[in-house]
């Protein structure tokens, strides 16, 4: 369970979900390189149909915790749809909104399953010290009416992350704690694109970073 032939085998169960979204996130990239909105508007929700599609091919609907993924998997394209528009902090606060959800239903169904105490522990303190040095960080460019927003996103992704760590150390499959500390780690990206300074680096490793967290969280189903 959680073997690196496991994953590959789910992975092509159902290659065209793969090959979708790799071939959006190419095409993503080159809309972003080229500040393309239209590019972007058409892409951006392709890939991340593709991580709902290959949820629903593992058979995500089969269990509770693939019905919570797949409920995660969904809010998140909502996100990313949500967050296309650029100069509309409401837009933005939505796609926020939607993607803490995510976040709170990969607990749920990180919960559903067995957890070991000491993996989410140590995972618990590691995320702890290094999103308090991100958020104090960000500090000084998240503004003031967004600071209250981002803490508590940032906390919500730590405790999604560190349950991650203990469904795997419990001998869950590898692919939940990978794909939650990728998907932590790709906000990064996010939060220096949309506070720091826009440029295209950022979105350059953290879309393919995110849509590989996407896809090995939708893997999972099938390996529990």
């Amino acid at each position: 369970m959680g073997g690196a032939l496991t994953v590959a085998q789910a992975a092509a169960g159902m290659p065209g979900s793969v090959v979708l979204c790799a071939v959006a996130v190419a095409g993503m990239l080159a809309a972003e390189y080229r500040d393309s909105r239209g590019g972007l508007w058409l892409t951006k929700p392709l890939a991340s149909a593709a991580f709902v599609w290959l949820g629903l091919a593992v058979g995500a609907l089969d269990s509770g915790y693939g019905r919570l993924v797949l409920l995660a998997l969904a809010l998140c394209l909502l996100g990313d749809i949500l967050l296309i528009p650029r100069d509309r902090p409401q837009v933005f606060r939505a796609g926020v909104f939607a993607f803490l959800l995510g976040h709170v239903a990969y607990s749920a169904a990180f919960l559903s399953r067995p957890l070991a105490p000491g993996g989410f522990v140590v995972g618990a303190i590691v995320l702890g010290v290094v999103i308090l040095a991100v958020l104090r960080w960000l500090g000084k460019f998240v503004p003031a009416d967004m600071a209250g927003a981002v803490r508590t996103y940032m906390l919500v992704i730590g405790v999604m992350s560190a349950l991650a760590c203990g469904v795997t150390a419990a001998g869950g499959p590898w692919a939940v704690a990978v794909g939650a500390l990728a998907f932590a780690a790709s906000d990064i990206s996010v939060a220096r694109d949309r506070f720091v300074r826009r440029q295209f680096v950022n979105r350059a490793w953290g879309l393919p970073l995110y849509y590989a967290a996407q896809l090995l969280l939708a893997a999972t189903p099938a390996l529990i």
